[in-house]
């Protein structure tokens, strides 16, 4: 059985080198076809190390990116094939493969880099954060109160932009000897924005829930997944009302550990398609697409499982449950938004019907809601977030000048020292 597994680990390992390779010669010759970018254009660099299975860190931050280059102009600093492809077909913004080091050096020294974001964690980062002279600030993928948001990385970046006072007060729990008033910047969830997509449905009658749940974590903290435990029963008794449209959106890593998982996923995906089969009025949808936006804006009720979704929809101000985990180690934050919202446990599926009315109708739950939204997100008025963004950028271009002429101020006052000297040896 060892020299099995052995086996099967190395034709994995071949066939994703091989995949990799010919990832990179697309890649490559997609970027010779293009005009070679102009010297010193870029101020703005967007580092990502990851490739195409965590895509989704990136898509939410394109069109926040695309209106912020109308201002400074930005790239991708994409260090793997996969990513960078994908990249490039979903028209994200301009693209710098740069797999190697030596690739990364030749770019930054073309260009006039200022301000480096970052949206995740990986630990290649650091090969970033040895070029000085420029500002490195986490912008995240998203806002939530896992584990992963607290974490001490983030006294890695000069800055970080948060999405509101619920961060900050988070981070100020957690970490030891952070300032969290200077090194972190709020700026709300540009994305609410920039809603993408539209609509796969004609809107009608009926009322649309969305549920949109995360993958089985790879440990027992990280449990928060509710496909196996919540999903395929909830997902059932809506179906059946003929009076509700699901939207089903898993995340996209969902069932990667856990095949049982894997397979309620894909059992919730063909009774969706049973449904329409049977009645094409309903237009349920199983949504795997890259957009994400209109799925937000849409649903009357969405349910979600801890994650970055539960935030993404609470910065959309409409009615939402929580997936209570099943597994007791899974580490949940109490202390904000977790400590009051609506939970929905693995029995009380089976009564989704009745308490999707139910959170829709209290006034109580509703108030409860807004009063969470403000103090995740501040003012989710249109357009205000993605003006906190532009100023926050603008801040750092700011702080960027000071101490470039800072530093030019020294030069030149050394030089003046060394002519002083000299006119002394002279005299």
């Amino acid at each position: 059985m060892g020299a099995l597994s052995d086996a099967k680990k190395a034709y994995r390992l071949l066939r994703r080198a091989l995949a990799s390779r010919s990832a990179v010669q697309r890649v490559r010759r997609r970027l010779a076809d293009q005009a070679p970018y102009p010297a010193d254009h870029f101020r703005v660099a967007v580092y990502f190390a990851d490739g195409a299975v965590n895509m989704y860190q990136m898509r939410q931050w394109y069109r926040p990116l695309a209106a912020l280059a109308e201002r400074w102009p930005v790239v991708v600093l994409a260090r793997q094939a996969t990513g960078a492809e994908k990249l490039l077909e979903e028209d994200g913004p301009p693209v710098a493969f740069v797999p190697k080091v030596r690739d990364l050096e030749r770019f930054l020294a073309t260009q006039d880099i200022r301000l480096v974001l970052y949206v995740n964690q990986n630990t290649r980062n650091f090969q970033m954060f040895r070029y000085g002279r420029r500002w490195h600030v986490f912008i995240n993928h998203g806002e939530s109160d896992k584990m992963y948001m607290t974490t001490n990385q983030y006294k890695a970046y000069d800055y970080a932009f948060v999405a509101g006072q619920a961060a900050r007060d988070r981070l100020s729990r957690t970490l030891w000897d952070y300032d969290v008033e200077s090194r972190t910047i709020e700026i709300g969830r540009p994305q609410a924005d920039h809603y993408s997509g539209s609509l796969p449905y004609t809107p009608d009658d009926r009322l649309v829930v969305l549920y949109a749940p995360t993958w089985e974590g790879d440990r027992p903290s990280a449990h928060y997944g509710s496909i196996a435990s919540h999903g395929e029963r909830l997902v059932a008794r809506l179906l059946a009302t003929g009076e509700h449209r699901v939207i089903y959106r898993p995340h996209p890593r969902s069932g990667v550990v856990d095949e049982a998982y894997g397979a309620a996923h894909r059992r919730i995906v063909a009774a969706i398609a049973a449904a329409n089969a049977a009645d094409p009025t309903a237009q349920h949808v199983y949504d795997d697409g890259p957009e994400l936006g209109w799925q937000l804006a849409a649903a009357d009720v969405a349910v979600v499982d801890i994650s970055a979704m539960v935030y993404d929809r609470l910065a959309a101000g409409k009615p939402l449950m929580i997936t209570r985990p099943v597994d007791e180690e899974a580490a949940v934050d109490t202390t904000g938004y977790l400590s009051d919202c609506e939970w929905l446990s693995a029995e009380a599926a089976d009564d989704i019907v009745a308490e999707v009315e139910r959170v829709r109708e209290d006034e109580a739950a509703v108030a409860r809601l807004q009063m969470w939204v403000r103090h995740y997100f501040g003012d989710t008025t249109p357009g205000v977030a993605t003006q906190k963004f532009h100023a926050a950028v603008d801040r750092l271009m700011g702080e960027w000048e000071r101490w470039r002429d800072r530093e030019i101020g020294a030069v030149r006052g050394d030089a003046d020292d060394d002519d002083d000297e000299a006119d002394d040896e002279d005299a």
